[in-house]
């Protein structure tokens, strides 16, 4: 069972900061943790990280993909129509801040990002992601951590996990 619902920026922003080659030992330990299935998605996510990390981080994703990392719509072991339930009702409570309902407005959160957070509120399990909190409450902005935070959820970013899961480089 899944330990985590992962964001995409969870994992590509660090490859990004954090290059596999300089970084060998903490990457082995995130490697280790995908090909364990600590991580899950849906196919929003996966649809935006596949092809977008590259390295042996990539074949690890795609390990934890093809050993059930992405739970999708109609499959048996989940409540999948439960997810649907907070989809919609996300989508309508925060409609203010969706970013395609205004015009792609940057910095706020999208429709992939709600899909997250209702995954992980699905399946009771922490969302991660590299997501910042607005510094200053917006009534127009917000981010994966407020959105976590209004709906109970707990939120990671990289080095918070990494503490949970006891991991030092």
């Amino acid at each position: 069972m899944p330990r985590y619902a992962m964001d995409t920026s969870w994992i590509s922003n660090p490859v990004m900061d954090l290059p596999q080659d300089v970084h060998v030992s903490l990457w082995q330990r995130v490697a280790s943790l995908l090909e364990e299935g600590a991580f899950c998605w849906n196919q929003e996510i996966w649809e935006e990280i596949d092809g977008s990390v590259y390295g042996d981080i990539a074949n690890s994703l795609q390990i934890c993909q093809d050993n059930g990392g992405c739970f999708e719509l109609g499959q048996d072991r989940w409540d999948w129509a439960q997810y649907i339930a907070h989809y919609n009702d996300i989508k309508t409570r925060y409609a203010g801040y969706i970013s395609e309902y205004h015009g792609n407005r940057s910095s706020t959160i999208g429709l992939n990002d709600c899909s997250i957070v209702c995954l992980g509120k699905t399946l009771g399990l922490p969302v991660a992601s590299m997501e910042r909190r607005n510094v200053h409450s917006s009534p127009k902005r917000m981010r994966i951590p407020e959105l976590c935070d209004r709906e109970g959820i707990q939120h990671l970013d990289l080095n918070e996990l990494l503490r949970a899961e006891g991991i030092t480089a």
